[in-house]
């Protein structure tokens, strides 16, 4: 796998977006630029152990927290999937990097995905970390379901909001990001994106459940994969990890780090 980028040093700072800032880290170097996707609420921060896992050798690893999250990215009046899709081309404009592969884990996978399905001479690959999974989960009982979780959670944002722990954003505000989520996530939404990918995507699935799921909910909506895969000649599930959907990025860092490989090119699959 080949880029087009130049060689950088590493870098820490603030990247003006339309109506704010994002907290970017780019490790610089020559290797393959590796861009990490965050979950819909978390930072940059989750993603040091894959970091670590694939070594400054062979790739460059640029991360950045989005719109209103962590501690120094700033606040906006636009928390949309469309922005979030154009601060992938802003943060890769400011640091020089003309083609990347992406790396997503839930809402971020969603977010790489549609880059990737959009951007083919640019994406270099796309490793989908337990998201992007199509399947019509939300329904109205569903809709009123999350509004009531953030809502009943919204107590703790003082406390964990100076910790950079939780977005700069209100309780309706997350809510609707999820929501929206969940209509992009539909079958008749997600499908002709993934289908549409033309470059090489692996997934790492988790097991069991996640923030707000009961029962085998979650599961249910993994299953959505299968009819993805069947036949499609760029997407294919790289592994099916022990570890859940919050932990996937702390306890199966190798699994990720071998999946970006993969897509590099710098391992054979298995």
């Amino acid at each position: 796998m080949t880029s087009t980028t130049s060689p950088a040093t590493s870098w820490t700072g603030m990247v003006p977006v339309e109506d704010t800032a994002l907290a970017v880290t780019d490790t610089g170097g020559t290797g393959v630029p590796v861009l990490y996707l965050n979950g819909q609420f978390a930072t940059q921060g989750y993603w040091r152990r894959v970091v670590a896992e694939l070594g400054p050798a062979s790739f460059r690893h640029i991360t950045f927290d989005e719109r209103a999250r962590g501690r120094r990215s700033g606040t906006s009046t636009d928390y949309s999937f469309e922005a979030a899709v154009r601060d992938v081309d802003a943060v890769l404009a400011a640091r020089g990097v003309e083609g990347a592969l992406l790396v997503g884990w839930s809402y971020g996978a969603v977010v790489a995905a549609h880059w990737a399905a959009r951007r083919p001479g640019r994406a270099l690959g796309a490793v989908l970390v337990d998201g992007a999974f199509p399947d019509d989960w939300l329904d109205d009982a569903m809709e009123q379901r999350i509004r009531t979780l953030f809502r009943r959670i919204a107590w703790l944002r003082p406390v964990l909001r100076p910790l950079g722990l939780v977005p700069r954003m209100t309780a309706a505000q997350q809510a609707e990001s999820n929501i929206e989520l969940g209509r992009l996530s539909r079958r008749s939404e997600l499908g002709p994106v993934l289908e549409a990918l033309t470059v090489p995507t692996r997934y790492v699935v988790a097991s069991g459940t996640s923030f707000g799921s009961r029962g085998d909910e979650q599961e249910r909506i993994r299953a959505g994969l299968d009819d993805v895969i069947a036949g499609h000649p760029h997407v294919r599930v790289s592994a099916k990890v022990t570890s859940n959907h919050g932990a996937i990025l702390r306890k199966d860092a190798p699994a990720v780090a071998r999946a970006v490989r993969e897509v590099s090119g710098a391992t054979p699959p298995s």
